[in-house]
């Protein structure tokens, strides 16, 4: 079933979640006996994300250097299969522009298709390491709305079969590239106008931001549904990293809570995004995602209170 179709049908709001990955040698019977308890909530998608791969460059005796490709984690496509072969719920991969070609790019849609998977969520990604600011590979996609384009003359080009369904991100904060909201919201528009259906937005820790961003996006001419997203602190360390990383602000009750009471980082954590995630569905919202980033305890806590 399309994400679309799941956000036009009404009824009750619904649970998402978005997993990364596992890291090489971890198994199959571990993947999805990690994602298990979540099935009990009725999750109606899971994305699975993408991570680029790394070079790293390896002196040789004579001194020069070979580069060497590095992947540590097992790919989005193998999570997917195990993920549909296991559970009744549909997977959204990730699908980006950094490190792959136009053409790799249309080879891992033709997997997809060929897996019976209906919905993509289309990224820039993230910058390589190293890197001040994106740089795009030769032969591939600089920015999100031209890989939702190709994505939509793939399935004109690619000959009969379903259409994809396409999310896109949002960042109610605004990237950290952008120079201003304004411009941002523009950009999310050019994704939307080439083809996007929804938008998911980035972690965010203050609804009315939230609220904020979707008055915008609708004054601005963006009419799909825009899908907030969740991700509960749970340890002090975050407090600094997830604004650090992600370009988010965290309320000052929020973190002044956590600084005096550190040991208890998790269940204050927790409480902030139950309170965010009871108000969302008050407000009328069709769907809450949530980041799980490899902690699933205080999410399935969530789940078990709202759903």
């Amino acid at each position: 079933m399309k994400v679309s179709d799941m956000l036009s049908s009404g009824g009750r709001a619904f649970p998402s979640l978005e997993i990364v990955p596992p890291p090489k040698g971890m198994t199959r019977k571990e993947l999805v006996e990690g994602i298990r308890p979540f099935m009990e909530f009725n999750p109606r998608y899971i994305n699975v994300t993408c991570h680029r791969d790394h070079y790293e460059y390896r002196q040789q005796p004579d001194g020069s250097y070979t580069r060497r490709l590095v992947r540590r984690r097992i790919s989005e496509t193998a999570v997917c299969g195990a993920i549909q072969s296991e559970f009744k719920v549909e997977v959204v991969p990730h699908l980006i522009c950094g490190g792959s070609t136009a053409e790799e790019i249309e080879s891992q849609l033709y997997d997809f298709r060929f897996m019976g998977i209906g919905n993509v969520l289309a990224l820039r990604g993230d910058s390589l390491e190293g890197e001040k600011r994106f740089v795009p590979t030769p032969g591939g996609y600089a920015h999100a709305d031209e890989l939702v384009r190709a994505i939509r003359s793939f399935e004109r080009e690619a000959g009969p079969g379903d259409s994809f369904c396409i999310g896109v991100g949002g960042y109610p904060e605004k990237h950290f590239e952008s120079p201003n909201p304004e411009t941002d919201l523009q950009n999310l528009k050019k994704k939307v106008d080439a083809g996007a259906d929804y938008i998911i937005t980035q972690m965010f820790f203050d609804n009315r931001v939230y609220y904020d961003f979707v008055s915008r996006c609708r004054a601005a001419g963006i009419t799909v549904p825009v899908i907030p997203g969740l991700k509960p602190l749970s340890s002090p360390r975050q407090v600094a990293l997830l604004p650090e990383t992600f370009s988010i602000d965290i309320p000052v009750e929020l973190t002044s809570g956590i600084t005096a009471r550190p040991e208890f980082a998790y269940e204050i954590g927790r409480e902030w995004c139950l309170s965010q995630c009871r108000d969302l569905l008050a407000h009328g919202v069709p769907a809450i995602h949530f980041f799980t980033m490899g902690r699933p305890d205080n999410i399935l806590d969530i789940l078990r209170a709202c759903f």
